[in-house]
């Protein structure tokens, strides 16, 4: 799997790459066809919907492709370790019923 990771307003070290590739690697081991990934991580210091009063802008965004499908998913929180750990077990849901409905169908 290559897993591609970008900062917006941020920039990525070594050990915040280290505990994506850790994280995303129980991702990788519940179903082994996906081709990339995509992670964005991003410092917002506006309101948004996710933001409420300059809190949780600690951003994290992930597209994942695998055959037949595109899964997306989005964490915030105050910490931008506590929104990859939210992140990946966004995701691991996700591809657990993917995952579930490939087996349905065949």
């Amino acid at each position: 799997m290559h897993i591609k990771i970008s900062g917006h307003h941020i920039t990525v070290t070594p050990a915040i790459e280290a505990s994506i590739l850790e994280k995303f690697a129980r991702v990788e081991r519940h179903f082994d066809h996906i081709n990339s990934m995509q992670v964005v991580l991003s410092l917002d210091n506006h309101h948004t919907d996710c933001s409420h009063k300059g809190q949780s802008n600690h951003k994290a965004e992930a597209i994942l492709r695998v055959p037949g499908a595109e899964l997306f998913a989005q964490a915030c929180a105050d910490d931008m370790y506590a929104s990859i750990a939210m992140l990946s077990e966004k995701l691991d849901r996700q591809v657990k019923r993917h995952k579930e409905r490939q087996m349905t169908r065949y």
